[in-house]
């Protein structure tokens, strides 16, 4: 898209990949650590993704895939209305397990395991509440991304609905990052994005975090 707005020719751009960060919830909202439980949207969260996929339905996209947890699958369909796209949904793009980590707040965490969550932030590999690796979840997630983008025409767009986590883990993964640099990738707010662009030497960072002025990163990735 041109600064004017207008729609450019995509002839030559390569392909890409959107990765787009749900809208709110309302564990987001109350600072708990969602991992893989289904929670779904709030109304506030559906007005993001509504908000969100015009924006994104004018990059004109390709091929959706999504997590199959509602609060990511609702958002995506979003899109899908308006673009008339079907929907892949794929389990391996769900957001980290997390054991017992999951269903507490960001201070019941730290309060009970202050140390696995500061060794976490060190970059340390940590099973946090007894879950996965960050490596396994790039594992898992990492692949399916790209065998959807593989699927693409040379200039084609995939967009991507997923958490937090695992976008982080799969764009660090997909640039060639060590594990223990992934955490430099700060957080996505709820309903934002990332794009890759294939480049000569492989995937580049095109944005990070886009899609509204900067917002706080509510969320597992905080």
């Amino acid at each position: 898209m041109s600064a004017t707005g207008e729609v450019t020719d995509r002839k030559g751009r390569g392909r890409r990949i959107i990765l787009w960060r749900h809208g709110q919830t309302s564990w987001n909202v109350e600072r708990r650590f969602q991992g893989s439980t289904d929670v779904e949207l709030t109304e506030t969260g559906i007005g993001q993704a509504r908000r969100a996929a015009r924006l994104l339905a004018s990059l004109r996209p390709d091929a959706i895939v999504s997590s199959d947890l509602q609060r990511a699958a609702n958002t995506a369909a979003e899109l899908a209305a308006l673009t008339g796209l079907d929907v892949t949904h794929e389990e391996h793009l769900r957001e980290t397990y997390a054991g017992v980590w999951q269903g507490l707040t960001h201070e019941e965490i730290i309060d009970r395991y202050g140390e696995q969550y500061a060794a976490w932030k060190r970059g340390e590999a940590v099973r946090r509440g007894g879950g996965e690796l960050e490596t396994e979840v790039a594992d898992r997630a990492a692949p399916v991304v790209l065998r959807h983008a593989e699927k693409l025409p040379e200039d084609g767009t995939l967009v991507v609905v997923s958490h937090g986590g695992t976008i982080r883990t799969t764009i660090g993964r997909l640039l060639g990052l060590e594990a223990g640099h992934w955490e430099s990738l700060g957080g996505l707010s709820n309903c934002c994005w990332s794009v890759l662009g294939q480049g000569a030497r492989g995937w580049r960072l095109l944005e990070h975090n886009a899609g509204t002025l900067p917002e706080p990163v509510l969320g597992d990735d905080d």
